[in-house]
């Protein structure tokens, strides 16, 4: 334990009364305490505090774990979370209810956020769950498809939105999955990853065919899982499975991860063609949204805006992204386009990012429930090698294998400056 950490344990212990009883986190005595008193000439029992369970110290501040006392609510905890900040002279502190009577206050010391230090080992990362960045209170936001099948990543320009695509890219290359990408801005964003991918599409026209491909694999998955169903008497309860998860090894389809880099792109119209091109793309994307978590595919959707604007079809979808992250954004629509119908608070803390800081975006998803994060800087230099040193991994779907993307043909790099040359995309 660091100094800094030891003198931060010493002042909340020293503080903890005082503290809680100034932001109104107290319960007057009860009236059997304020009889003995009474009785035995004592002085009058002061207002008692929650009493701490736990302190624990971490890589960035402490977290606090209290037990509630009656009549004590979590809300209370929460709203005085700011007053708590000031009082134990903390850059940040959080509160949440962990169980009935039981709430954790998790504080940190510095400004996480400022600069942004993700664990080398993050614990926790699993199958189909990536760290992606670091949350405001110290902990790493993962992007847990297991949990949340379906998200939203909403921005601005330069508001950071293309790196955090590019840290979740990052990290499930390392995974055995399959990596689906539509980039209408021409593959700028996701062609030089192509290494990675089991297909691509570049264009509309090429997206609703990718598309249409998607829906009919998932077809034959949802096939394949009711054909390994065996619902017969004899088998327990425990083998029957309605998703892929429960499949045998070798007989589990490869789980798809969809990223489409500018919805907008795909529901955007001038003319009758182009507009039953959109109702076939945008009726696609809701049959994945809808259906796809049990077959093991899973969409993440990028934009600058996603509203009602982009025609119909387009509310029908954003239901099913149950997880939401907007960056900074340039009206206080669009942020209510993310958050407005699951989280009003996380609004006002949207519209509040500083442009001076790209990669900061708050987190939520359909509990309500919100955070600040930001991503660390990623380079596509850097996004690009990971994706080459994994490109061994890259599987082949027999849906999807005439959306292969086309790799460019290596280029011959002279004898003298190829110790110094970074890896060909």
């Amino acid at each position: 334990m660091t100094f800094g950490v030891a003198f931060a344990v010493v002042r909340v212990l020293v503080r903890y009364a005082s503290v809680m009883d100034a932001c109104g986190l107290t319960v007057p005595p009860s009236r059997l305490r304020l009889a003995v008193a009474r009785i035995t000439n004592q002085p009058v029992p002061q207002s008692r505090a929650p009493r701490i369970l736990r302190l624990r110290p971490t890589r960035t501040g402490l977290v606090l774990r209290v037990k509630l006392r009656a009549g004590q609510d979590a809300f209370d905890f929460v709203a005085a979370s700011d007053r708590l900040r000031h009082s134990f002279v903390m850059q940040n502190v959080t509160a949440r209810e962990i169980r009935s009577g039981v709430v954790e206050l998790r504080m940190t010391g510095y400004d996480v956020l400022k600069r942004v230090h993700m664990p080398t080992l993050a614990a926790g990362a699993g199958p189909m769950r990536v760290p992606v960045a670091m949350r405001e209170d110290g902990e790493v936001f993962y992007r847990d498809y297991r949990q949340t099948p379906h998200a939203l990543n909403v921005g601005a320009t330069q508001s950071g939105k293309s790196v955090y695509q590019r840290n979740l890219i990052a990290g499930l290359a390392a995974l055995d999955v399959a990596l689906v990408g539509i980039d209408c801005k021409q593959g700028v964003e996701l062609a030089p990853l192509a290494r990675r991918f089991t297909a691509l599409a570049d264009n509309p026209d090429t997206a609703a065919e990718l598309l249409d491909a998607l829906v009919e694999h998932m077809a034959d998955v949802y096939q394949l899982i009711r054909r390994e169903q065996r619902l017969s008497a004899d088998v327990p309860d425990a083998e029957i499975t309605a998703d892929i998860w429960d499949l045998p090894d070798h007989l589990r389809p490869t789980p798809i991860v969809l990223v489409v880099d500018e919805v907008a792109e795909l529901a955007l119209y001038a003319s009758k063609d182009e507009e039953k091109r959109r109702d076939r793309i945008i009726t696609a994307l809701v049959r994945l949204a809808q259906l796809g978590r049990a077959a093991g595919i899973y969409l993440e959707i990028c934009g600058q805006r996603f509203g009602s604007e982009l025609g119909k079809g387009i509310t029908m979808l954003r239901a099913q992204l149950t997880g939401r992250t907007a960056h900074r954004v340039n009206d206080e629509t669009s942020a209510n386009m993310a958050f407005g119908d699951i989280a009003p608070d996380a609004v006002v803390a949207t519209i509040q990012i500083p442009t001076d800081r790209p990669g900061t975006a708050v987190a939520g998803d359909s509990s309500g429930g919100w955070v600040r994060i930001r991503t660390p800087h990623l380079t596509l230099r850097r996004a690009v090698n990971l994706c080459n040193t994994h490109s061994e991994r890259t599987p082949s779907v027999p849906a999807l294998d005439p959306f292969r993307p086309v790799l460019p043909s290596p280029v011959k790099v002279p004898a003298a400056a190829a110790e110094t040359a970074p890896a060909l995309a």
